[in-house]
């Protein structure tokens, strides 16, 4: 379909900019062949190679390297400020969110009581029932509304190990875009400036959005599960089939001007805001607060596998004059199956190379 096609050609991930952490390239380009510099024989502890020293990090306590995409989990940029490897890190082991109701409900600041969270309402149901019919009835296809899990301990499982990832991070749950003093205001969030125009959520599609969003509100969430991997960090899991065309997630976070973030390590900003003054630019930024969309990962979009792996696009729409992203299935997704997504529209700026 035209108009969806267009749809994902929207969207991009933000380079990352310049690293304050220390590279190996800051100092010397050379691999180890016993140069006469001091970081001349670096080698990376894990492949023992000394190629590709960009990529090449060296430990702030011990100086031993690592290359990025050789530790795991692999980072996707130099981080900011200082860097231990895992040896001297002292990893302590991930300890699970209580899978306790009344914390997990604070925790997300849930609107209604836990008795009244534990199975959709009647009038809920009909009305996604209703929406649902109506999208397919229709010639030009609709967005749709996710579909909770009908086990109430199956979602209060799912919300805890998004809760999880987020106490990890040190990161603060929001499901809406923030705007913080110091940042750009919300008046700068206008979609009036994207360079080139941007796509129009309908008016079926923005009540299908905030459907999503009241269900959340009430506790009825996506069916998604986040997970540890060894090589991929914090990743998403469908908990159940997705159809396509299913709103998953809103990206959220912190607005700033592009600007602003120039020296950020950007490993997971967004674009907001592509405008035609560069300096009215806009991005997301979730490393405060966010929601389950900063631990769903890109492919690589460098090889033919990960590019088979995509099975959600990244669209900016413009609901009622502001920019908005949302993450949405681009096919059927199956119980199991992990989601990804393409960090790049049609820029193809940001690094994936190294991306499993």
């Amino acid at each position: 379909m035209a108009s969806s096609r267009r749809m994902v050609l929207k969207q991009r991930r933000t380079q990352a900019p310049k690293p304050f952490s220390r590279s190996l390239f800051e100092y010397d380009d050379s691999s180890c062949d016993g140069s006469d510099s001091e970081y001349g024989d670096v080698c990376c502890k894990v492949c023992g190679s000394g190629d590709s020293p960009a990529d090449l990090l060296l430990c702030d306590k011990c100086d031993k390297g690592y290359h990025l995409f050789c530790l795991r989990p692999i980072l996707a940029s130099v981080p900011k400020g200082s860097w231990f490897c895992p040896t001297c890190s002292k990893h302590k082991k991930l300890k699970s969110f209580p899978l306790v109701q009344t914390k997990i409900v604070d925790f997300f600041r849930i609107q209604r009581s836990p008795e009244s969270t534990q199975k959709p309402s009647q009038d809920t149901r009909k009305k996604r029932k209703r929406a649902s019919s109506l999208v397919m009835s229709k010639k030009k296809r609709k967005l749709l509304p996710f579909n909770p899990s009908e086990d109430p301990t199956r979602r209060l499982e799912q919300m805890a190990s998004l809760a999880t990832a987020l106490t990890a991070t040190g990161t603060e749950f929001s499901n809406d875009l923030t705007y913080i003093p110091g940042m750009a205001p919300r008046s700068a969030n206008w979609s009036a400036r994207e360079r080139g125009g941007m796509q129009i959520l309908s008016k079926e599609d923005a009540e299908t959005l905030n459907l999503c969003k009241s269900m959340m509100e009430r506790g009825e969430w996506p069916p998604l599960m986040v997970v540890f991997d060894p090589q991929e960090g914090f990743t998403v899991e469908a908990d159940k089939f997705i159809k396509d065309l299913t709103i998953i997630t809103e990206y959220v976070g912190d607005v700033d001007f592009l600007k602003n973030r120039e020296n950020d390590d950007g490993d997971s900003m967004m674009t907001l805001l592509s405008a035609a003054n560069p300096s009215q630019s806009l991005v997301v930024c979730p490393d405060k607060r966010s929601n389950i969309a900063r631990f769903i990962n890109g492919i690589n979009n460098h090889t033919p596998e990960g590019k088979k792996k995509q099975n959600l696009k990244c669209v900016r729409f413009n609901v009622n004059g502001e920019c908005r992203v949302l993450l949405i299935a681009n096919r059927d997704i199956s119980k199991g199956e992990r989601l990804y997504y393409d960090y790049n529209g049609y820029e193809h700026e940001y690094p994936t190379e190294h991306f499993i």
